[in-house]
């Protein structure tokens, strides 16, 4: 255990909210690695992606106040909770976290959560950044099989740092032990059947969000896709910078003029 004026500080948030067992799970784990900073949304804000809150005044809550860590909860959104945190901290955490969520943010998930927009935001403010998701929306899903590789690539990260704009995307199946950690790409694949049309008792249709996930390439053993059915835990670098490097040219060649 390191010395306590010596440690790191980290800031943790995520998008099931501050009650959620997967960010409870997360703060004991790494209690003794790092001072924690929490601050997570007052529910759930699954696929709120990089929202922010615009529309109202956001207030934080102190919940917690121990030596060590200090837990909030926030009425915004899990990029709010980032934002907030930072601003009230008056100084930069070592370290940015997300998680761990309660389902998987492989794949193009990633650009539906909430819990990798907690890691997209400290990303973008220069800070080396890791979201961790578990593969089960269960409540009381089963982290413990995750948690040393948690706190394992924490440590490393930590201890070598990540290139600026450079995040990680690390996703583990629902498995009670793993055959290990692959570095993969994101899969290419895309959700159909995303709605469930109903008929409300008193007339009229509403409908809920659903779907099913298809992926391009299932076979392709160097996706996060493949690693995490076949019992691996998946870390995927991302990027903030969506520039699309290799169309430039062809795009610099289009009539464009007026």
């Amino acid at each position: 255990m390191m010395e306590r004026k010596n440690r790191p500080l980290i800031l943790i948030s995520n998008d099931d909210g501050v009650n959620a067992k997967g960010i409870r799970e997360l703060i004991e784990t790494l209690r003794d690695v790092a001072e924690l900073v929490v601050m997570a949304p007052d529910g759930p804000r699954s696929g709120a992606a990089c929202a922010i809150t615009s529309e109202y005044p956001v207030r934080p809550t102190l919940l917690v106040e121990e030596e060590g860590l200090k837990i909030y909860r926030c009425n915004g959104m899990p990029v709010d909770c980032v934002k907030l945190a930072m601003y009230m901290l008056g100084k930069r955490p070592d370290l940015v976290i997300g998680g761990i969520n309660h389902g998987d943010n492989s794949s193009v998930n990633v650009h539906y959560s909430g819990t990798m927009g907690v890691v997209l935001e400290g990303c973008i403010k220069g800070i080396p950044s890791i979201g961790f998701s578990l593969c089960d929306h269960a409540a009381d899903a089963d982290f413990q099989p995750m948690l040393p590789f948690v706190r394992r690539i924490v440590v490393e990260t930590l201890e070598k740092g990540l290139p600026r704009g450079v995040c990680l995307n690390v996703n583990a199946p629902s498995a009670k032990s793993y055959q290990g950690v692959r570095v993969c790409r994101q899969a290419k694949g895309d959700w159909s059947n995303e709605w469930e049309c109903c008929q409300h008792p008193r007339g009229g249709e509403y409908y809920w969000l659903t779907g099913r996930y298809d992926t391009e390439e299932p076979q392709s053993e160097d996706t996060d896709y493949w690693a995490l059915k076949h019992g691996f835990i998946a870390i995927t670098p991302i990027q903030v910078d969506m520039t699309a490097y290799s169309v430039m040219d062809e795009l610099n060649n289009w009539n464009l003029d007026i």
